[in-house]
C-alpha cells in the first residue's frame, strides 16, 4: 500500500472547526457572568437546602469532579446511575471524550485512538489492572465491554510514574463499583428492545434486545459488600455493502489506456447475522476494620458472531480461471484523474459467492487486591490473571451459472462504476436469481476456500507498593511517597490453519439449504440466493484438511509471544503552595524490564515447517513529572514531561518467517516478523488550563507535544538467507526481507479545546438545558529514510487530524433527551483483510448521529421507573474506505439506524 505524503512542518496555528469555534463563543459568554456570580455575597443565615442531582446531571459532574482532582490530565465519564451508561458498549461512551476517536467495525465503535494514534499504542486496565486482548495484538476490543456493568471510566493522557501498564499515546481504565460505596442495597433492572431500518435479510430478523440487571448490598454491619451484574445483548449484523479489489494498480486491460489506475474487480452484498454478547461482573469488598480492605473482583464475557455475506462478485482483469471467454473488453469506461471509475465489461465471469464466519471470543479476568492501613503508611498486594480466547471459522464457496456444455457462462454486457460516497455498481444481463441454474463448482477462483483462527492471551501479574508519608522536613511540600514493583507475565499464541475446498462433481444446492432470496437492487443488481453456507460444504464438498504441507500462510501465522516485564516505581506526590498558589502533582521514575520471546516457525522453499525461536531483553527508565497549579477564580493549570514507551505489536514480534526463491528469476526472498524489535520511544510534553463552575461545568485548553525518539515501520531490505538456500536453485544467497524494522526521529502534536457547561449559567431561562462539545486537531509525522531508498514522511496510522464531539441535553423534572454527534476527518486504519490478517487502508470519516429521550417517574407508584427511546446511527451514516485517493473506492459500507425502545427500574 502506497502512503500519502504529509507535511510535518510546524503551523502557525491549529484551524479552528465550527466545534472549537462554537467552543470559544461559549466560554466568552461564561466568563462575565460567572464571574459575578461568585462574587455576590452570602447571607449568613440563609436557609439550607438539599439539592439531589441524578440523570445525565449527575453523571457530568461525577466526571467533572474526577477530572478536577486529577494531578494527571485526564477525562472522564461516570454512570448516571448502575446499569445507566445509555450505550450499548463502553466503546461508545469512551469515544465521545475530548481528543478520543473510534473505530468502527461492521456498523459499531470498536477500537479507541487516543490523540490520533492507533489504538496498538493505548493500554487498557480493568480496575487498574491491564487487560489481554482477543484481537492479533494488543488494542483491546470495547464492544467486549457491556457499559451497564461499569461504573465509569478514566482516560489517563499523562502519565505518572504509579501508573504500572501506562500506553504511549494514554491509559484507558474502566472500572467496576465497589458496594461498600453504595449506602443501602439497590437493585437494577434494564430491558430493551431494538429494530433496525434495514429490515429483514435472508435468514437473519431485523429485531433485537439487550436486559441487565444488577444487584448491590451491603451484610455485617457494613463490612461486606457483594455486587452482582449480568447483561446480555443479541443484536442482528446487518450490512449492504459494495467494494472493489486492491489495489488499483497500472495493469493493462483491454480497452482500457494504458497507464489508467483499474481494480480487478467488484462486489455487491447484503451481510446477515447475529450479534450475541453475555456479560459478568462479581465483587465482593471485606473490610472488618480501618486497617484492612479485602477486594476480589471478576469479569467474564462471551461473544458470539455468526455471519454470511450474501455476494455478487465479478473479475474485471480479464482473468477467467480455466474456462473459455469470448474475450475480456471494456466497451465504454469512465477515466477521471488517471483512474478508471467504471464502464461497460463484456466478457466477465461472475459467480454468487457465500462467506460464512462464525466467531466466539471469551474473556475471563479475576484480581484480589488487600490494602493493609497502618496509620502512617499503608500496603497493597494485588494479584491479578486475565485470559482472553477466540476462536473463529470462514467458509466460502462459490456458484456460477452453468452452461449447456457444463462450463460456466460468461456475461455478455455488464456494467459496474464506482465513486466517492456512493455504493458501486454492478449489474450484469443475466438472471442469477435461480439457485437451480447454479452450481458449486470450480469457479474462476476454485471451489472454495476456509482459514480458522485460533487465539489465546493470557497474563498472570502481580503488584506490592506502598505508601509513606513524607519526612518531617519535606512535609510542607510534600504528600507522602509511593513506591511498589508489578511483574507480569504474558503469552500470546495464535495459530490459523487455512486451505483450499474441494466439491464432489458440480452439484446445484438442495432446496433446504437454501435461504430466502437477497435483492442487491442498492447496487444496481438483481436477486441472488442465500444459502447455508457450512450445510453445503459439509453436504457437497470433501472433508476440510488443514495439513501444515506446502501451505506457507498456515506455517507463517503459527506463533507465541511471550513478554516478562517487571515495573519497579517511586513516586513523590506534592502537596504544597508556591508564592501562594497551590501545587498539587507528582514526580518520580519507572525502571521496566522487558524480556520478549517468540515461537514459531518457518516454511523453507519447499513449503516444509520449521521451528524457530527468537527475543531480545531491554531495560527502559521513564521519569515523569506532574504538576497541577490551583489559580484564582477556580482555574487550574497543569504542566506534564514524561518518557514514554509502547512495545511493538505483538504480530510483529513473531519470529516465524517465509522464504521461497522465485522459480524465474531464481532470486531468494522471505517475509515475517520481527522479535529483536525495540519499542517505540517519546518525550512528551503537556499543558492545560482548566476553568471549572464548582462541580457543574469546566472549559479546557490543552496542547502537547511527543519527539520520537524511535517507531517501527514495514520495509524491505536485503539480508542473507545463505541459512536455507542449501538445496534451492538460487543463484545467490542475498535477497530481500521484508518485516519491520525500527527507526528514528519523529513528532506527535495537537491541541484540544472542550467545554461541559449546563447552560443555566448563561441565564436561568436556559435552566435544564446543558452543551458537551470539544474539538482536536493533531498532526503527525515520520520521516523514513533507507541506505537505498527513502520512503519520506508518512502519517501515523489511526490518525484523523480533526476529531469533535457535540452532546446537547435537556433534563428536568424527570424528562431528559440528549443528541450526540462525533466527527472524525479521514485516517489510515489498520483493517482485517480477506485473510484475516491486518493491513493499512485509508478510511473516510464519519459523523455517526445518536438520539435518545426518556422519563423517570420520581414520585408515585411508578416511583424508580423510568422508560426511554434511543436512536443509534440516526443518519444511517456510511462506512467508506479507498486506496491512496478518494477516486480509488475499497468499501462503501451502511448498516441502518437502530432504534430501541426500553424501560429500567431501580429499587
Amino acid at each position: 500500500m502506497k502512503f500519502t505524503t504529509h507535511s510535518s512542518g510546524v503551523r502557525a496555528a491549529f484551524p479552528l472547526t465550527p466545534v472549537a469555534a462554537a467552543c470559544a463563543v461559549l466560554l466568552s459568554a461564561l466568563a462575565a457572568p460567572v464571574h459575578a456570580q461568585s462574587a455576590a455575597p452570602q447571607a449568613s443565615d440563609a436557609p439550607m437546602s438539599t439539592v439531589v442531582v441524578a440523570g445525565i446531571r449527575r453523571g457530568i459532574e461525577d466526571a467533572i469532579s474526577v477530572k478536577k482532582d486529577s494531578t494527571s490530565i485526564v477525562e472522564s465519564i461516570s454512570a448516571e446511575d448502575i446499569g445507566k451508561l445509555p450505550d450499548v458498549s463502553i466503546a461508545e461512551s469512551i469515544a465521545r471524550l475530548p481528543g478520543l476517536a473510534a473505530q468502527r467495525v461492521a456498523g459499531r465503535a470498536q477500537v479507541i485512538s487516543i490523540r490520533g494514534l492507533s489504538p496498538d499504542f493505548a493500554t487498557t486496565l480493568l480496575n487498574g489492572r491491564e487487560q489481554v486482548s482477543t484481537g492479533d495484538n494488543r488494542s483491546v476490543e470495547f464492544d467486549q465491554y457491556p457499559s451497564e456493568l461499569l461504573s465509569g471510566v478514566t482516560v489517563y493522557k499523562t502519565p505518572d510514574a504509579g501508573l504500572v501498564g501506562q500506553g504511549l499515546s494514554g491509559t484507558i481504565d474502566m472500572q467496576t463499583v465497589r458496594p461498600l460505596a453504595f449506602s443501602g442495597r439497590t437493585l437494577s433492572i434494564n430491558v430493551r428492545g431494538e429494530q433496525n431500518s434495514m429490515g429483514k435479510i435472508a435468514n437473519t430478523k431485523d429485531t433485537g434486545h439487550r436486559i441487565s440487571a444488577s444487584y448491590i448490598d451491603q451484610f455485617a454491619n457494613r463490612t461486606v459488600g457483594v455486587a452482582l451484574g449480568i447483561a446480555s445483548l443479541e443484536s442482528p449484523i446487518l450490512d449492504n455493502e459494495t467494494g472493489t479489489y486492491e489495489p488499483f494498480d497500472q495493469s493493462k486491460v483491454s480497452g482500457v489506456p494504458a497507464g489508467t489506475y483499474v481494480t480487478a474487480g467488484v462486489k455487491a452484498l447484503a451481510k446477515s447475522g447475529t450479534l450475541k454478547r453475555t456479560g459478568l461482573i462479581g465483587v465482593l469488598e471485606y473490610r472488618p476494620n480501618k486497617m484492612w480492605t479485602s477486594t476480589l473482583d471478576v469479569f467474564a464475557s462471551e461473544f458470539k458472531q455468526v455471519d454470511t455475506n450474501n455476494q455478487f462478485e465479478v473479475n474485471l482483469g480479464g482473468y477467467n480461471g480455466s474456462n473459455n471467454p469470448v474475450g475480456f473488453n471494456y466497451s465504454s469506461t469512465n477515466i477521471v484523474n488517471g483512474t478508471l471509475l467504471g464502464g461497460t465489461a463484456t466478457g466477465a465471469y461472475p459467480l454468487v459467492r457465500g462467506q460464512y464466519n462464525n466467531r466466539k471470543d471469551e474473556i475471563r479476568t479475576a484480581g484480589w487486591a488487600n490494602k493493609f492501613n497502618f496509620g502512617s503508611w499503608s500496603l497493597l498486594a494485588d494479584a491479578n490473571y486475565s485470559e482472553a480466547k477466540r476462536d473463529e471459522t470462514y467458509l466460502e464457496n462459490n456458484l456460477q451459472l452453468q452452461s449447456a456444455g457444463g462450463g460456466a457462462f460468461n456475461d455478455p454486457l455488464m456494467t459496474v462504476g464506482w465513486a466517492t460516497g456512493h455504493f458501486a455498481t454492478i449489474a450484469g444481463k443475466l438472471d442469477y436469481s435461480d439457485a437451480s441454474k447454479l452450481y458449486t463448482g470450480n469457479s474462476i477462483y476454485g471451489y472454495g476456500s476456509t482459514y480458522s483462527p485460533h487465539l489465546k492471551d493470557t497474563m498472570k501479574s502481580f503488584k506490592l507498593a506502598a505508601t509513606l508519608p513524607a519526612p518531617e522536613m519535606l512535609d510542607k511540600y510534600l504528600g507522602g511517597f509511593d513506591v511498589g514493583v508489578n511483574y507480569s507475565d504474558r503469552t500470546k499464541t495464535k495459530r490459523q490453519p487455512s486451505g483450499q475446498l474441494f466439491a464432489n462433481g458440480n452439484p446445484t444446492i438442495s432446496s433446504d439449504l437454501l435461504y430466502s432470496p437477497v435483492d442487491l437492487g442498492f447496487a444496481g443488481g438483481g436477486i441472488v440466493p442465500s444459502w447455508n453456507v457450512p450445510a453445503v460444504i459439509a453436504k457437497y464438498f470433501n472433508p476440510i484438511n488443514y495439513s501444515l504441507a506446502n501451505n506457507a500462510g498456515t506455517i507463517s501465522r503459527a506463533w507465541d509471544v511471550t513478554e516478562k516485564i517487571t515495573t519497579g516505581y517511586a513516586r513523590a506526590n506534592i502537596d504544597s503552595d508556591w508564592g501562594g498558589v497551590s501545587v498539587r502533582g507528582n514526580f518520580g521514575a519507572q525502571l521496566v524490564h522487558t524480556d520478549q520471546s517468540s515461537q514459531s516457525l518457518y516454511a523453507d522453499n519447499g513449503g516444509t515447517a520449521h521451528p524457530i525461536e527468537d527475543g531480545k531483553a531491554y531495560n527502559d527508565i521513564l521519569p515523569s513529572m506532574n504538576l497541577a497549579f490551583g489559580l484564582p477564580h477556580e482555574q487550574t493549570l497543569r504542566l506534564s514531561v514524561a518518557k514514554q514507551i509502547a512495545r511493538a505489536r505483538v504480530d510483529q514480534l513473531n519470529a516465524g518467517f517465509n522464504f521461497t526463491v522465485d522459480p524465474g528469476t531464481r532470486l531468494p526472498s522471505g517475509s515475517g516478523g520481527n522479535a529483536r524489535l525495540d519499542p517505540w520511544r517519546a518525550k512528551a510534553f503537556d499543558v492545560s488550563w482548566e476553568k471549572y463552575f464548582a462541580k457543574k461545568g469546566y472549559v479546557a485548553l490543552a496542547g502537547f507535544y511527543k519527539k520520537l525518539d524511535t517507531y517501527i515501520y514495514t520495509f524491505s531490505e536485503t539480508r542473507d538467507f545463505s541459512q536455507f538456500t542449501p538445496g534451492t536453485n538460487a543463484i545467490t544467497n542475498m535477497g530481500q526481507y521484508t518485516t519491520s524494522y525500527n527507526g528514528n526521529g519523529g513528532m506527535l502534536k495537537g491541541a484540544e479545546l472542550s467545554v461541559s457547561v449546563p447552560l443555566e449559567l448563561l441565564t436561568p431561562a436556559l435552566d435544564g438545558f446543558g452543551v458537551l462539545a470539544s474539538s482536536s486537531y493533531t498532526e503527525s509525522g515520520i520521516d523514513i529514510k533507507q541506505v537505498n531508498a527513502t520512503i519520506g514522511k508518512i502519517q501515523l496510522p489511526g490518525l484523523s487530524r480533526n476529531v469533535t464531539n457535540l452532546t446537547l441535553y435537556y433534563e428536568k423534572a424527570g424528562f431528559s433527551t440528549r443528541v450526540s454527534t462525533r466527527r472524525r476527518s479521514d485516517y489510515v486504519g489498520e483493517i482485517g483483510n480477506f485473510a484475516g490478517d491486518r493491513q493499512l487502508r485509508y478510511v473516510v470519516g464519519d459523523s455517526p448521529v445518536d438520539f435518545q429521550i426518556g422519563y423517570t417517574f420520581n414520585e408515585g407508584t411508578f416511583k424508580g421507573m423510568g422508560v426511554l427511546l434511543q436512536v443509534n446511527n440516526l443518519t444511517n451514516e456510511a462506512y467508506e474506505t479507498y486506496a491512496n485517493s478518494k477516486d480509488r473506492q475499497l468499501e462503501y459500507a451502511k448498516y441502518g439506524r437502530t432504534v430501541l425502545f426500553g424501560v429500567n427500574y431501580k429499587f
